[in-house]
């Protein structure tokens, strides 16, 4: 996710223009110098887990739609067979543009930013769902993405590129029956059609039953043309090993590559000429290719940037710290991927994404940064990986022994990751919520599942150290039982797969459907629950109906800091 955030900071306006996570040729973060400021940065991790990596044997990866003001809505798009001519037209599709309620949804309104191009279609389309990106077809093909930048001259935003990330990853979707296909599918026609226009540099974490890749694409430059017969894009793409597992922070994650060995890399033809051609990268200079050096470096480690780029640290640091990886490594030296630990599950990975640093020099709550009730939103000076700003989560499962409508599962968590639950979407799906259809961040609405989650995270903020317990016992009961279930759930599709595939689809539709419906109603009450519990910052026990006054209790360390604050305050002159 890129935007430009304009920060007041003790009266004076600073502007903060953040693209694409980064500014020019620092290729994935802002350099604004400013080590005390909140910065509106990017918070689009993806992690990416190897079969041999996970518990049950699935290959996962995961995304963080981080915009914070962007369309949250999704869709399920079915399978589709298509006559001999047929053509597919290409729209541009902004990851950030919205339109009010009052005038339609946005899956419907994009439609009017015809690309001007349409492309032969392809005999048969698979199903799948998306939301901001295409997530999940009915091959187990899953994405996530991050946004990674590129050097400045790289950006292509003029007509003559004609597919976006968004329509890229709708496209894989629609055509590649594994990720290897979905890689090639999508660098092909970035090749032939030009990248860009909406977009610069994305990762997208793509995998399948087998196998995770990182897929690196970027713009060609604004003076390309489908007349100069070069490619209209620069990408590459590298595989994670079975037993490893990765993560892109919005930062480039590819260093040498090496393309004789086809298992592990693939490349468009332009890989190294178009760096050689923009001087990034001089052959004769005695050194290897670096994919990340040359089209999008980054400079600095968790510590130089004082936890603005320490998500890539702090992940190895979680997954395997018996490496000791030190924060004081910059970035473009920690490895591409790593073998963990120990093997990690689907809920382990869920984790990860709610992680916020604690006990590290990062801490969001270290100090006073947190307030009273150690409130992690406060401070936002390091970015963390739960960043408080999300649209909604993924985390997808391709799985291996089972029939792709059964062994698929996209897991989404709307709002902040921390107070949310994740909700299984299996990709034999033939429908999905109403309310996960509908709903924009400027017009509260029941009907939409994203304002359940906003409205019991509003009540967490309060006293958030207090809230948290709550909300962790909820998750532990809707989200933790429900991932203990899906074995069964399985088994009980599977019965019916082989008696009928219909009867197996209409099913696990009905099951999830019926859990997005009990999880968003407990996360309505708990919401109310909150309010009542905490209100005045009292604590109210609605059983007893009783009350304590002045709790819960505001910390003793808390009372002392704000008194050293106040002898250093000089009182107003009246």
């Amino acid at each position: 996710m890129n935007r430009k955030r304009l920060i007041a900071v003790g009266g004076t306006l600073v502007l903060a223009v953040i693209l694409a996570g980064h500014i020019s040729t620092a290729g994935g973060q802002a350099r604004a110098g400013l080590d005390d400021i909140v910065l509106a940065g990017e918070a689009c991790t993806s992690i990416l887990v190897g079969k041999d990596a996970s518990t049950d044997g699935s290959v996962m990866t995961t995304h963080t739609c981080d915009c914070g003001t962007c369309d949250w809505t999704w869709r399920h798009v079915p399978a589709a067979d298509h006559k001999p001519g047929s053509t597919r037209k290409i729209y541009h599709v902004s990851q950030y543009k919205t339109w009010p309620p009052s005038e339609g949804l946005k899956w419907d309104l994009y439609k009017k930013d015809f690309a001007g191009l349409e492309i032969p279609e392809v005999p048969h389309t698979y199903a799948y769902h998306h939301g901001m990106f295409g997530y999940m077809n009915d091959k187990q093909v899953s994405i996530g993405e991050s946004t990674i930048g590129c050097q400045r001259k790289m950006q292509n935003p003029t007509p003559a590129a004609k597919l976006d990330l968004t329509m890229l990853t709708l496209l894989g979707m629609e055509r590649a029956g594994t990720a290897r296909e979905a890689i090639q599918v999508m660098g092909s026609l970035a090749e032939k059609y030009g990248y860009g226009f909406h977009d610069d540099g994305e990762m997208l974490a793509v995998a399948d039953p087998k196998e995770a890749w990182i897929f690196e694409i970027m713009p060609a430059g604004p003076l390309w043309t489908p007349e100069s017969g070069k490619p209209g894009a620069v990408w590459c793409a590298q595989r994670v090993p079975d037993d490893h597992v990765s993560v892109c922070p919005n930062e480039s994650r590819i260093g040498e590559i090496d393309l004789d060995n086809k298992d592990f890399f693939m490349a468009s033809p332009n890989v190294v000429s178009l760096a050689v051609d923009m001087g990034y990268y001089d052959p004769k200079g005695g050194k290897p290719f670096n994919w990340k050096k040359a089209y999008s470096p980054v400079e600095g480690s968790a510590t130089s940037t004082n936890g603005r780029i320490q998500r890539l640290w702090r992940f190895f640091d979680i997954v395997a710290p018996s490496k000791k990886f030190k924060p004081e490594t910059p970035n473009m030296d920690l490895p591409f991927s790593v073998k963990p630990d120990a093997k990690v599950s689907v809920q382990d990975v869920m984790n990860m994404t709610r992680d916020r640093s604690y006990g590290t020099p990062f801490d969001p709550v270290l100090g006073i940064r947190g307030g009273p009730f150690k409130n992690p939103n406060y401070y936002r000076g390091t970015r963390v990986i739960d960043h408080g700003l999300a649209e909604y989560s993924t985390v997808t499962q391709s799985r291996a022994g089972l029939p792709d409508a059964i062994g698929g599962i996209v897991w989404i968590a709307f709002g902040s990751q921390d107070t949310s639950c994740y909700m299984p979407l299996y990709a034999g799906m033939t429908e999905i919520p109403k309310s996960f259809m509908v709903g924009d961040h400027w017009t509260f609405s029941r009907d939409s599942v994203r304002w359940a989650f906003d409205y019991a995270d509003f009540h967490v903020q309060v006293a958030y150290s207090e809230a948290i317990k709550d909300v962790l016992a909820a998750q532990a009961k809707y989200e933790g039982e429900t991932i203990t279930r899906i074995p069964e759930i399985d088994q009980q599709a599977l019965a019916l797969y082989k008696k009928k595939p219909a009867e197996a689809a209409k099913f696990l539709t009905g099951f999830a459907l019926n859990n997005v419906t009990t999880v968003v109603n407990a996360w309505w009450k708990l919401g109310d629950d909150l309010l009542v519990k905490y209100n005045r910052l009292y604590l109210y026990n609605a059983e007893k109906r009783g009350f304590s006054r002045g709790q819960p209790a505001t910390p003793d360390w808390w009372k002392k800091a704000v008194r050293a604050f106040d002898i250093l305050i000089e009182p107003e002159k009246k």
